[in-house]
């Protein structure tokens, strides 16, 4: 069990290191485009797309990594006040949404990703499939992040009052 522990955290340090490479490459981007363009009047073409296509992954990355960290939105005011037992039924249904979700995310990312595999983006002559790859990479995290909620207790994180110092 300790040997997959530890292939899961680093695939989760991995996962993390590529948002962050990201968000570190896209603001850099971002930046020397604001300069170039008032200082030089002149804005590389390719730098706004490619800032768009980071930011596309790191938000598609995001969700996956949301569930993982159980950081996503919950209302459950309404099963709070449920029976303990239907409390346990609706978390398991929540978990197995995610599953679901995710299966079409990846099914359908696969079939959209190779159906704009002929068509380029203006900026950086990419094929466009690069930008919709992203759908099922984030499913195929979701799935594996998902799967893994089955074995943990709760959807999200519980919030106590008190603060930790």
């Amino acid at each position: 069990m300790k040997i997959v522990k530890l292939i899961k955290n680093k695939f989760d340090n991995m996962v993390d290191l590529v948002a962050c490479t990201f968000i570190g490459v896209m603001t850099l981007i971002v930046t020397a485009q604001v300069f170039t363009r008032y200082l030089f009047n002149y804005t590389p073409r390719w730098s706004e797309e490619l800032s768009l296509l980071l930011l596309i992954y790191v938000s598609m990355i995001g969700i996956a990594v949301g569930f993982r960290d159980k950081l996503h939105i919950g209302v459950g005011i309404f099963v709070g006040m449920m029976p303990k037992k239907a409390q346990t039924f609706f978390d398991y249904l929540a978990k197995l949404l995610v599953i679901f979700v995710s299966l079409i995310f990846i099914y359908y990312g696969i079939k959209f990703t190779s159906l704009m595999n002929h068509s380029t983006m203006a900026g950086t002559g990419l094929p466009s499939s690069v930008l919709y790859a992203s759908i099922p990479i984030s499913g195929f995290l979701m799935l594996l992040y998902g799967i893994e909620l089955l074995f943990k207790r709760g959807m999200h994180q519980e919030w106590n009052e008190e603060v930790e110092e």
